[in-house]
């Protein structure tokens, strides 16, 4: 299951707080109580597993993976390199619960019975890792979601003209895009093939506000991802002579290929330089300080109610504390109601009750966005999240 002793492992983060609990659990074991209903016997780790998932098999809580880390602290010494095969048995002796890589003595085969023999293994085990979270649920998402800041956005270049009186840019089409303005206050940059420059761009269209539901300050503004193009030639300037026997100047646009199209790209569409791919490692935990706030939007707003694995935004942020990976209990308020079996029908606001959990995934100043991982009523704009207990 776990790295072999010799293979550099990626050096994923680790927190002192999740270490100190690992540890803790490994010399106390978990309570009994703590695991889950259904919590089996044995597991035999398979492709596709996530850490998430294991931690769910066997605790009540998957994102209180740093306890199943502690169960098999011994053997596990790096939690982000899980590897299928590997067969954990569920130790429940003494009242409190551990993980272990062979059965107990009691009930298992040997070890010293078992003969085993070297074989080649041609498969790279830094590929066979399992993560702590599946990244397809995120993954789409990294490539379209994106808060801006409004004078930002209105700089950013733009979609100028499309070949051929078309009105719209598909994929496979050329059109043509500017960077500067005519008016001497512009201060980015021509857009240019020269060494080093951008050559991928995303293409964004509006900048929808995302205002707090309860103050309605705005937060900042998210961008509409509509497709991707490459730069094929820069923009210019050239002096050419008019009817007049006059020189004048001319601006030559960019030249861009759309490549990628979630939907067709209009002139005024707006171009944001690709940027590096990152390798991303999602490690569910909750957030080590109090941490509260409302969701402010659902992503796409194409339905009212979002469900497990789509995707929200939140009003915290980086200068909240929130951090990749925080997990978050989502929780719906309790309805105000009268209540009619009292004469004088007094007003009674019903217990707010958990809804879910979220993971956040990407932090900006202000905002996050968050995977929805488990809910069992819709979440809606206002619904409010909380720490996980």
């Amino acid at each position: 299951m776990f790295c072999s002793a010799g293979l550099q492992a990626q050096d994923f983060p680790i927190t002192p707080g999740q270490k100190a609990t690992a540890v803790q659990v490994a010399s106390t074991g978990v309570a009994l109580s703590e695991l889950a209903p259904n919590a089996p016997d044995s597991y035999t780790v398979k492709r596709g597993d996530t850490l998430w998932a294991i931690s769910g098999i066997f605790l009540r809580s998957p994102w209180r993976w740093p306890e199943l880390w502690g169960m098999n602290l011994d053997e596990i010494r790096n939690p982000h390199r899980i590897y299928p095969g590997q067969t954990l048995y569920l130790d429940k002796s003494n009242g409190r619960a551990t993980l272990r890589s062979r059965r107990a003595a009691d009930g298992g085969i040997p070890t010293d019975s078992v003969r085993v023999s070297p074989r080649i293994r041609y498969e790279s085990l830094a590929d066979a890792s399992i993560p702590a979270l599946s990244p397809s649920a995120i993954e789409p998402f990294l490539s379209e979601a994106m808060i801006v800041d409004e004078a930002s956005f209105a700089i950013a270049p733009r979609v100028v003209g499309i070949r051929e009186g078309r009105v719209m840019l598909s994929l496979g089409d050329r059109g043509y895009a500017r960077s500067t303005y005519s008016d001497s206050s512009s201060t980015t940059q021509p857009l240019s093939t020269a060494k080093g420059q951008p050559l991928d761009y995303r293409i964004f269209r509006n900048a929808t506000p995302l205002k707090d539901p309860t103050t309605q300050q705005i937060l900042g503004f998210e961008a509409q991802y509509v497709g991707r193009a490459e730069l094929v030639r820069g923009e210019s300037v050239v002096q050419n002579m008019d009817k007049d026997g006059k020189m004048q100047s001319e601006v030559v646009p960019a030249t861009i290929d759309i490549v990628g199209t979630k939907e067709e790209i209009l002139v005024g569409d707006r171009l944001v330089p690709e940027p590096p791919r990152e390798l991303m490692s999602y490690v569910p935990r909750a957030p080590s300080t109090t941490i509260s706030g409302q969701v402010v939007s659902v992503y796409g707003s194409a339905v009212v109610n979002a469900a497990a694995n789509q995707i929200v935004v939140v009003n915290r942020g980086a200068k909240d504390g929130l951090e990749r990976g925080h997990v978050m209990a989502l929780v719906t308020d309790g309805a105000r109601v009268i209540d009619k079996t009292d004469s004088s029908r007094p007003l009674m606001k019903l217990p707010n009750e958990r809804n879910g959990l979220m993971m956040v995934f990407r932090t900006f100043n202000n905002l996050s966005y968050a995977l929805i991982l488990e809910v069992k009523m819709g979440v809606r704009v206002g619904d409010r999240f909380v720490n996980p207990n």
